[in-house]
């Protein structure tokens, strides 16, 4: 694990801060930060990777969550000076009625079929597959890499190290605190905006700083965004309590379908395509509903099954306590973290239950004791 100290010293005004540090950031070693200690070193090869670049786009995986997006925003403004021409990938129907006010918070190009020609390399971020970086269905089936370096960083556990340049720690909450201190690295002055991208990505991917993957230096990471301009009012107010009736509706779908089994341990709930467009959603619309089935007492492992597209089943998978549930999804072919993964089935709704429930209560039962 590439880990290494950071003396950090404080300075209560961000622009003075900002002056004073930015000169002593360097590439791959023990570098001042804003505020208190942290321990992530950036490899220098990724560093200049990544400043090598003259046309990059950047990706992020399929149903882009505020990590993904906040990230892959937050670099792509970040590179985007000195003659550097970078847009993101975003194909049509990937984005979030939820997230939809971080990409005009961003205000950056979105990447056509002949920037992807144009393109001298790739950023990838927060993917653990480069089957599921979110270049739309029909680029998906060409050689759109076509032999062009691509630089992937990323915190998934399960990352298959597809980069020619590969950054991944898994022991991190957010792809987006490893952004952070990526675009330091790389002496890439933080706007306000891209603070708050950041500040978002890192908010959401920790469940509001609860998950045990939140650690000092991360919080540290966010008291240095929220010096930097990161809007936390804004954000809570945008992600927390600013849903649209269509997304309330997919929520009460979701609670009247929550289900438990294994005296309490096991909940679920589902979602069919026909349940999903009724109330006015896409499977784009389609992540944090986990928390519903994960909310229960009692509960050690919670799954949501969603049909957002007709017969691709998506499973959320979350675990609490002592039960990781990537060997789970690994079952049926995908990955993520020890305690968040996630897998897509093909077939129906109730084909992909049937299958995955039982699977889910025995591997529950491995957790047994006594």
């Amino acid at each position: 694990m590439l880990w290494a100290m950071i003396d950090e010293r404080g300075d209560p005004k961000p622009e003075r801060a900002m002056a004073k540090l930015e000169p002593q950031w360097g590439i791959g070693i023990p570098v001042n930060c804003l505020s208190g200690t942290s321990t992530l070193e950036v490899p220098t090869e990724v560093v200049e990777g990544i400043l090598g670049f003259r046309m990059p786009i950047i990706v992020s995986h399929v149903v882009p969550d505020a990590d993904a997006l906040g990230s892959m925003l937050a670099v792509g403004l970040g590179l985007s000076r000195d003659g550097c021409q970078t847009k993101v990938a975003l194909p049509d129907g990937s984005l979030s009625q939820r997230l939809s006010f971080m990409c005009d918070l961003a205000d950056i190009a979105i990447a056509g079929p002949a920037d992807f020609d144009a393109a001298d390399g790739f950023i990838a971020l927060d993917t653990a597959k480069l089957g599921r970086c979110n270049v739309g269905a029909e680029r998906k089936q060409t050689d759109w890499v076509a032999n062009r370096p691509i630089v992937n960083i990323d915190h998934h556990a399960t990352n298959t190290q597809f980069g020619r340049t590969n950054w991944i720690v898994s022991t991190a909450g957010s792809t987006c605190e490893l952004a952070y201190y990526l675009l330091r690295a790389a002496q890439r002055p933080i706007s306000p905006s891209m603070a708050s991208l950041l500040y978002a990505g890192m908010q959401t991917d920790t469940i509001g700083f609860s998950l045990p993957t939140t650690t000092a230096p991360a919080m540290r990471a966010c008291a240095d965004l929220i010096d930097l301009g990161a809007d936390v009012g804004v954000i809570g107010e945008r992600l927390c309590r600013s849903q649209r009736t269509s997304e309330f509706d997919l929520l009460r779908i979701i609670y009247a379908n929550t289900k438990v089994q294994e005296e309490g341990r096991l909940a679920f709930s589902s979602a069919s395509y026909d349940e999903i467009h009724a109330a006015g959603c896409t499977a784009a619309d389609i992540d944090e509903q986990i928390s519903v089935p994960r909310s229960l007492e009692g509960v050690k492992l919670a799954m949501l099954f969603t049909e957002g597209r007709q017969h691709k089943v998506r499973i959320n998978f979350r675990g609490s306590g002592e039960v990781t549930v990537v060997e789970l999804a690994a079952l049926f072919g995908g990955g993520g973290h020890a305690q968040a993964a996630g897998a897509i089935l093909d077939g129906s709704l109730d084909d992909a239950m049937k299958q995955v429930i039982p699977a889910a209560a025995a591997h529950l039962k491995r957790f047994d004791t006594g």
